[in-house]
């Protein structure tokens, strides 16, 4: 998503070119592109697929839009599964409409992972869950912490779910620290992302992520809390951004790298 104006094909080498192992996948370009040819696309370029982005949306309470919900992250399991990747990132839903019940919604999740969770596991892919930052709760995520994040991924086998840390989302929730230490000591950390926090947001908010080094949080510094946490896996970076969505994709991605290395590196 960093650099969506990028087809998959100059996508992947742009990739080689600049010395990236590995890509995030999200699957709307990859079903536009196709599954198998995406899949033999990467494995040709010898790019290790992270993750797939997103499944999730679980909350609706209608029973026909809740079955249809589980088999589309059915599909999403199957998807990284062919990829090659073993983590597919949840995007957990928002209230439905009408509904003020928070708590119903997050019970809902909780049911739709019991199904799920053993599904992913037969196709040798864990589910990640993400918590989005709170101005997503009403519409996007009612899953706003790691901590609220973590008490539903520990119903369930660490091997079938656990977490995302994602610094946009999380960086000014003074527990999340604690929480990145619980989730390492339950090998529940299944992928790490960066992306910065700029001011003003824009207008939706959706596409309001900052380049690395252009905001408020220390990356280095959240770095190493997941890296105490024992974490070894991919880093990525995810930036939706329409200011760097307008720019040329190649150039976008080597200043990405060059950030990268300039605010993570010890």
């Amino acid at each position: 998503m960093t650099v969506k104006q990028l087809s998959l094909p100059d996508l992947a080498d742009a990739c080689l070119e600049l010395g990236v192992p590995g890509v995030g996948l999200w699957r709307e370009p990859v079903q536009s592109y196709g599954v198998d040819a995406t899949a033999k696309l990467v494995r040709e370029a010898g790019l290790t697929v992270t993750t797939l982005c997103r499944g999730g949306f679980f909350t609706a309470i209608d029973p026909d839009e809740r079955a249809a919900a589980l088999a589309d992250n059915r599909r999403a399991v199957e998807e990284a599964a062919t990829l090659g990747t073993d983590t597919l990132v949840l995007v957990s839903g928002g209230l439905p409409a009408g509904s003020k019940d928070l708590h119903g919604a997050r019970e809902r999740i909780a049911d739709a992972l019991a199904e799920l969770g053993p599904y992913a596991e037969q196709h040798g892919v864990r589910l990640a869950i993400e918590p989005l930052h709170p101005m997503f709760a009403s519409d996007r995520c009612v899953v706003s912490t790691l901590t609220q994040a973590l008490d539903l991924a520990e119903r369930f086998p660490a091997h079938q779910v656990g977490v995302t840390v994602d610094t946009y989302h999380i960086w000014w929730d003074d527990r999340a620290p604690e929480q990145i230490a619980r989730a390492g000591a339950g090998g529940r950390i299944h992928t790490f992302q960066l992306a910065d926090w700029t001011t003003p947001l824009p207008e939706g908010v959706l596409n309001g992520r900052g380049q690395l080094g252009d905001g408020a949080i220390d990356m280095r510094e959240w770095k190493g809390y997941v890296e105490a946490a024992g974490y070894t896996g991919p880093i990525e970076v995810e930036l939706f951004n329409d200011g760097l969505w307008a720019r040329d994709g190649r150039e976008v991605l080597a200043e990405t790298v060059n950030r990268f290395v300039a605010h993570t590196a010890d």
